[in-house]
């Protein structure tokens, strides 16, 4: 692992700021002073930080990641594709998708080791609010609009959405939509549109509960805080459990 992410993932800073860290001398590798933040180091190293031994934690991660669009939602895949696991590499542990977005769709995605949070975070019951961003081909007439709202049928389901906005019209035959689903189906938004007439050209998530992508890249992750979790607990009816073994980086 290189030097900044085994920092990073330790909890000291963030990644950029780590390297910041590392150029200015205050890292030391098996007794060696390092300066170059791409340089590898192990849990079986000894890296002292302003002389203070670093060493990885272990515990609960929960990240926010901006995915791109082209990376599949899974943990593996047979046919070698990329999925979101390749962009947390440096978390030293095994984490899950709480839930999935289309290879094709960007946007928030949360991926956790907590399983009995992500359960629920998960589960219809909870209804934890999902908003994306939807680009249309075509203006959707009112009559298309009331549909999307009323819910319609698609392969023998009913597809319903929770809140629905045309936010702008592009002027070049397509429209920008906003819609809230308390609830995922499998390309849901999707077959929706294209129900209607108006299919999907870009579907981008931008927001995920409470939680938005505010300064976070494509591609980038966070560090959920320690009273972002608790809220999350809170809102799907999880009592608070102490964080001695949250990970906070």
């Amino acid at each position: 692992m290189r030097l900044a992410k085994y920092l990073a993932a330790a909890g000291v800073a963030s990644r950029r700021k780590c390297e910041q860290i590392i150029r200015a001398g205050r890292v030391q590798v098996n007794g060696i002073i390092a300066t170059l933040p791409q340089a590898e180091a192990t849990p079986a190293d000894r890296v002292l930080l302003d002389g203070v031994e670093i060493k990885q934690r272990t515990g609960r991660y929960y990240l926010l990641l901006n995915k791109p669009p082209g990376y599949l939602s899974t943990v593996t895949d047979t046919h070698n594709r990329p999925t979101v696991m390749d962009l947390v590499k440096d978390i030293p542990a095994r984490l899950y998708p709480v839930g999935r977005l289309d290879a094709d769709t960007a946007g928030l995605l949360l991926l956790t080791n907590d399983g009995a949070l992500a359960f629920r975070l998960a589960h219809p019951r909870y209804q934890v609010e999902k908003v994306y961003r939807v680009w249309v081909k075509g203006i959707p007439g009112p009559v298309a609009l009331k549909q999307l709202a009323a819910g319609v049928e698609s392969e023998g389901e009913l597809l319903s959405l929770k809140r629905l906005k045309l936010k702008r019209s592009q002027g070049r035959g397509e429209a920008v939509l906003e819609i809230t689903l308390a609830e995922g189906k499998k390309r849901e938004i999707r077959r929706m549109c294209a129900a209607v007439g108006h299919p999907v050209l870009k579907l981008h998530r931008i927001r995920y509960a409470f939680l938005t992508a505010r300064g976070l890249p494509e591609g980038a992750y966070r560090h959920l805080k320690a009273e972002e979790v608790e809220r999350l607990y809170r809102l799907v009816g999880l009592s608070i459990e102490p964080f001695a073994f949250f990970n906070n980086a």
